[in-house]
């Protein structure tokens, strides 16, 4: 495969991505992570959905999208079409498009879900309803000289500390300039 076929790598830490805190009835966030806006790549999106106890994502459906739900911690149901389902951590649901589905967080602790849509458009609709979250500070530890220092060396979205987007741009001066 030739250099310039190759994909590129991203690499996301807990709280990088967009966060938007959720309307009622979710009470919670999402994080896009991963989308045609941040990445060369169009044809998908990805993020983070986190509910609080008792809360849920309202019932909806996506016409054009097929999204796969994981969850990664907590508890609860997701209603498909009418049909309920348990989850808990490591279930994976695929929902196909048009399907009328709500997730419902019955547990005591948050529940925690990763979500793939495809095509993309998920991250737009998140941003709809939402209000911009700041993500939580970051603890600081003191050197032995008294300064402050982050708690974390590494860099914050690929390992040369390059975004997403300025990779994007890279990538196109380098195909421009081998032609």
């Amino acid at each position: 495969m030739n250099e310039y076929a190759k994909g590129i790598v991203i690499a996301l830490g807990p709280e990088e991505g967009e966060s938007l805190w959720q309307p009622l009835p979710s009470t919670g966030y999402v994080i896009n992570k991963i989308n045609p806006y941040n990445s060369p790549y169009d044809s998908f999106s990805t993020g983070l959905q986190v509910l609080e106890p008792g809360a849920h994502v309202r019932r909806h459906a996506h016409e054009r999208s097929h999204e796969l739900l994981f969850c990664y911690r907590g508890s609860g149901y997701a209603e498909v079409e009418g049909r309920r389902y348990d989850v808990r951590a490591e279930t994976m649901i695929l929902i196909g498009r048009g399907l009328q589905h709500k997730v419902m967080n019955t547990g005591g602790e948050q529940m925690r879900l990763l979500w793939f849509i495809a095509p993309a458009g998920l991250e737009d609709w998140f941003r709809a309803p939402s209000a911009v979250r700041a993500a939580p500070a970051k603890r600081r530890r003191r050197r032995s000289s008294g300064r402050p220092v982050s708690s974390s060396s590494r860099r914050s979205s690929v390992s040369s500390g390059r975004t997403a987007s300025r990779l994007k741009r890279e990538e196109v001066k380098k195909c421009e300039s081998s032609t």
